[in-house]
């Protein structure tokens, strides 16, 4: 059937872009509020000072800051910030006495905003409204005897916004992290059934394996930062957030684990009913994630790995028929693997239960391995705090590094707003802290749209001055659907348009609070000029590529950090040495890494570019600790090796793995060819089957042997995610 011209041409003409719901129904929120304010103040108190300041407190936590959840969560989020409003405000207006001061000030502000990120995303999205409202009053004119007029306005814009979020198209609650995490385990449970089919000896139905490890494959993915916005992520430093991202990390150490015992696909009862039993805890964890669901217990799951595990010691050694009827050749990595991923999913409802803040029982890990993987849920909340502000008081953290960027650039504009005494000077600073991004490319791509858009609101607000005059009623009638349109247009059809009616709105602003021409226009457009540049010299200035420019190197990091700690733990379980703090260290490195590899996914680079899999690096290095966690938990000092040549050889595999982790650094960090490691990566894992395959020494006892064979197994599998990086993504 031929297709009519018209038909053709309709479905050749582009799209319309239409804003979402939700866009529309924030932008009639902010302006309510923000207009309910203005002229209450304005034309029914006449207090100008203040109604100026309602009306930009509600577009600061409205439109610059980003408040998610449901009604009641963004509402109370707001008045939460309304003693640090005041705070702000007094400050800046304290600090307006002087441009260093204000600059000064400035510098402290950005950093301490900026940098409070790290203790959530709530943090992140709010940052840019508080430095706002310490932005507005820090310019002239100082004037200390309109603080109670400026407090008043900022109060009373906050309580309209909060009282706008909970009555006009309340907005329910967005899907949280806890349904992304029960539906990865949902998904594993699904695995864990086939794969405890498969130890019992019946076959699944052609392609249900592959479909059922897509999916697992699927949800997991979707549990990567990277994957997840920004204020869904459980980033905070208390223990639920750290529960959570424990949760998935245990999930996604399991996962493998499962897989690897489909692939082997050998008849193991023992095997069977463990795997069995780790489905049903996972399934468990899935029902335990929402907020109103049964808490999980860990208690049959523990009595299950105590049995299997006392049952595999006393089987035969590989090669002869067992007790339970199978050949057991391949059992000892089978048995591993059911062993891993019931660890794993132990894991994934001791995080769960800690989640919930359920009881727990006391630390059981020993003194000197402290601390343990659960440490956090042991510590007061404010101690919590602490280490992840001191853990990032770093120059390898991004957050440091951006609010050191943030600070710098808000500082230098401030100072260059007062020195050149521009008009509107605020309007400098707003576009710096809006327009610049984490790297320079970034800076710079939203820098012509920003320009032209500007250029043009301005040429409309000059002609709408040129044409009305000094008609205030017309501005005042006009403010409210272009601010509507204004707040709208910008998240849907980008910089230029929402710089564009921005400019326009604050030209109906300032028109009301006194007489203007066109004059306003024009300093509307050098200043924002000036911010950009400051913004995006600060990005030249500072780390230009952004998380590119760090990334390889701290991707390095992690891997001899990874590097020391399987070191260590085997170290520890053969009796050869002692904790020395690197498992601890890894951790720390894993989470400075991943917060470097969100923010590269965040910005814009050669997609072309035939760098390794970092996201493999980020895995490798969250396998080598979330692997060596349940060792040291199930495995006691000194007892992975029957004896002292044993010990040596294992210490040996470890030495090997380490290097090659270590050649992997290495190679990252002098920009060699993916492949470079390669040959040496797969020589150790041969070196590591070979010796598997060999099974327990003969005459040692079978726990000991069974023990290191659990050792040379995460071994093999670190091999196994080190090799995945010479993958190019």
């Amino acid at each position: 059937m031929r297709r009519s011209p018209e038909r053709t041409a309709r479905a050749e003409r582009p799209r319309r872009v239409r804003p979402a719901p939700a866009v529309v129904h924030r932008a009639v929120r902010v302006t309510a509020a923000a207009c309910a304010g203005f002229y209450t103040f304005r034309y029914g108190l006449d207090r100008p000072v203040s109604a100026t300041y309602a009306l930009f407190a509600a577009i600061a936590l409205g439109v610059l800051a980003r408040v998610e959840g449901s009604a009641r969560t963004r509402a109370r989020t707001i008045l939460w910030t309304l003693p640090a409003a005041w705070a702000l405000v007094c400050l800046g207006t304290v600090l307006a006495v002087h441009s260093w001061a204000a600059a000064l000030g400035m510098v402290g502000v950005g950093f301490a905003v900026s940098y409070g990120s790290v203790g959530g995303p709530r943090m992140v999205g709010l940052a840019n409204g508080l430095q706002l409202l310490y932005i507005l009053p820090c310019f002239p004119p100082y004037s200390p005897d309109t603080l109670p007029q400026r407090l008043l306005g900022v109060t009373a814009g906050l309580l309209l916004l909060a009282a706008a979020e909970l009555l006009l198209w309340p907005e329910p609650a967005p899907p949280d992290y806890r349904g992304r995490l029960a539906r990865a385990a949902l998904a594993l449970a699904e695995l864990a059934d086939l794969a405890a089919d498969a130890c019992d000896g019946r076959s699944a139905a052609p392609g249900a394996v592959t479909a059922a490890a897509d999916r697992a494959r699927a949800r997991l993915d979707e549990l990567r930062f990277s994957r997840v916005p920004v204020m869904e992520r459980p980033a905070g430093a208390g223990a639920v957030d750290r529960a959570l991202t424990h949760c998935a990390a245990a999930l996604r150490y399991a996962g493998p684990q499962l897989l690897r015992i489909l692939r082997l696909a050998r008849p193991y009862p023992g095997a069977a009913r463990l795997t069995a039993v780790t489905a049903q805890a996972l399934r468990a964890a899935a029902a335990g994630l929402p907020r109103t669901g049964p808490v999980p217990d860990n208690g049959v799951l523990e009595r299950e790995l105590a049995a299997f595990d006392a049952a595999r010691a006393a089987e035969p050694r590989p090669g002869r028929t067992g007790r339970t009827g199978h050949t057991d050749r391949a059992g000892p990595a089978l048995g591993t693997a059911a062993l891993d991923s019931a660890e794993g999913a132990r894991f994934v409802v001791r995080a769960v239960r800690v989640g919930r803040r359920a009881p727990l029982p006391p630390d059981e890990t020993p003194a000197d391995q402290r601390p343990g993987p659960f440490w956090y849920a042991y510590d007061p909340a404010p101690l919590l705090r602490w280490h992840r502000f001191r853990a990032n008081l770093t120059p390898r953290s991004v957050a440091f590094r951006n609010a050191l960027r943030t600070a710098g650039a808000l500082g230098a504009a401030r100072l260059l707003a007062g020195g050149l005494d521009l008009s509107h000077g605020f309007w400098v600073l707003l576009a710096t802290l809006t327009l610049m991004r984490t790297s320079a490319a970034d800076t710079r791509m939203t820098l012509r749209p920003a320009l032209v858009g500007t250029a043009l609101g301005a040429a409309a607000t000059a002609a709408v001055l040129l044409a009305v005059g000094e008609h205030p009623l017309v501005y005042a009638l006009a403010l409210p659907p272009v601010m509507l349109i204004a707040f709208t247009a910008g998240p849907a059809l980008g910089q230029a348009w929402g710089q564009g009616l921005f400019t326009l709105v604050v030209a109906l602003v300032f028109t009301q609070l006194a007489p203007a021409s066109w004059r306003l226009a024009e300093a509307r457009v050098v200043n924002v000029a000036t911010g950009a540049a400051i913004g995006l010299l600060a990005g030249l200035c500072a780390w230009p590529r952004g998380g590119a420019q760090d990334l390889r190197r701290r991707a390095a990091a992690l891997l001899e950090d990874s590097a020391d700690a399987l070191r260590e733990t085997v170290a520890v379980l053969t009796g050869t040495g002692r904790p020395g703090g690197a498992l601890r260290r890894a951790r720390t490195s894993a989470l400075l890494t991943e917060a470097m590899y969100a923010q590269y996914r965040c910005e814009r680079h050669d997609p072309a570019g035939d760098g390794p899999s970092w996201q493999a690096a980020v895995l490798a290095g969250q396998h080598a600790v979330r692997g060596a966690e349940p060792l040291l938990a199930r495995i006691p000092p000194g007892t992975a090796a029957p004896h002292r040549g044993g010990a040596r050889v294992l210490v040996g595999h470890a030495d090997e793995v380490a290097a090659a982790f270590r050649r992997q650094a290495a190679a990252l960090r002098a920009r060699e060819p993916a492949g470079a490691a390669h040959p040496a990566v797969a020589r150790a894992r041969a070196a590591l089957v070979a010796e598997l395959d060999g099974g327990p020494a003969p005459g040692s006892d079978g726990r000991v042997s069974l023990h290191a064979v659990d050792v040379a197994v995460w071994l093999a599998g670190l091999l196994d995610d080190l090799q995945q990086i010479h993958e190019p993504g």
